[in-house]
C-alpha cells in the first residue's frame, strides 16, 4: 500500500464528502491518499483495526471464512461506505476478512481518531450510523438471497452493485473470485456466466466482464438488487444528492 498526502483525494468518498466544510478541515491532518492492489487484505479476522479506509473507486469486499477454508462475501464496500465499521461501537477487532476485489485509490485514517471524532456527535456520526444502517441491509438481505435464489439471479445481482459501487458497467472480475465471493464452485459461475453472454447480457474476457444490456440484467436478477438500492437511497441518497448537485 502507498500513501501520499492528497487529503482533497478523499472527497471521492461519499461519506467524507458529506461532511460540512468545519468536519472536513478537522479531519484533514489525519488523512492518507492510499493505493490498495487486488487480493489486499485491509482488515484480519480477530486482529486489531488500527487504521479505518474510506474508498474511492476501489471495491472490498467483507468476507466471512468457515473453519474448512470456504468462504463468502457477506458485504461489499466502496466510495459509499467505510471499511472498518466496529470501532465506532468501541470494538477494535472484527470477525471478518476485508479484502480489496477492484484495485483502487481511498483514503486512511487511525481507527482511534475516528473513534474520537465519532464521540463528539454531529453529522459524522449520523453519517456512520446511517451508513452501519444500509451495511446492516445488505448483510442481512444477502444472507437471504445466497440460501433462497438461483445461482444466475445471485450474480446478476452482484454484478450490478460492483458497477454501481463503480460506476462503471466494465471492471476487471476473475471468474475463480466471483466463485469465492458467492460461496460457489467455479463451475457453477462458469455456467451462470456463460448463460448471461449467449443472452449478450455481459461480455467476459480476459478478467474483464462488461455489462452490455443492463435492464436484462436487472429483470434476471432477483429482488434483492432493488431491494437493496432503495433502501440505501432512502437511508442515505439524500445526503449524497445534496452533495453532487
Amino acid at each position: 500500500m502507498s500513501t501520499d498526502n492528497k487529503p482533497l483525494e478523499s472527497k471521492k468518498n461519499r461519506l467524507l464528502a458529506a461532511l460540512p466544510e468545519s468536519d472536513y478541515e478537522r479531519l484533514i491532518p489525519h488523512l492518507k491518499t492510499v493505493s490498495f492492489s487486488f487480493g489486499q487484505v485491509l482488515i484480519e479476522p480477530e486482529k486489531p483495526i488500527t487504521q479505518v479506509y474510506f474508498p474511492h473507486k476501489a471495491v472490498v469486499s467483507l468476507i466471512t471464512t468457515m473453519e474448512n477454508g470456504s468462504s463468502v462475501e457477506v458485504g461489499m464496500v466502496s466510495n459509499e461506505g467505510m471499511v472498518g465499521l466496529p470501532v465506532i461501537s468501541g470494538s477494535n477487532a472484527s470477525n471478518i476478512t476485508a479484502m480489496v476485489q477492484v484495485m483502487g485509490s481511498g483514503t486512511q485514517m487511525k481507527a482511534d481518531i475516528l473513534k474520537s471524532e465519532f464521540d463528539r456527535g454531529g453529522v459524522l456520526q449520523n453519517l456512520l450510523l446511517r451508513y452501519f444502517q444500509t451495511l446492516y441491509i445488505q448483510v442481512s438481505q444477502g444472507a437471504a438471497c445466497n440460501r433462497l435464489h438461483t445461482l444466475e439471479q445471485r450474480l446478476a445481482r452482484w454484478l450490478l452493485t460492483v458497477s454501481d459501487r463503480m460506476e462503471s458497467d466494465n471492471f476487471p472480475l476473475t471468474q475463480e473470485f466471483i466463485s469465492q465471493m458467492l460461496g460457489v464452485r467455479r463451475a457453477g459461475v462458469t455456467e451462470a456466466a456463460n448463460s448471461l453472454s449467449k443472452a449478450k447480457i455481459i461480455n467476459y474476457s480476459r478478467g474483464n466482464i462488461s455489462i452490455h444490456n443492463r435492464q436484462a440484467l436487472e429483470h434476471t436478477s432477483c429482488e434483492c438488487y432493488q431491494v437493496m438500492k432503495d433502501q440505501f437511497d432512502q437511508i442515505l441518497g439524500k445526503e449524497f444528492d445534496r452533495i453532487e448537485q
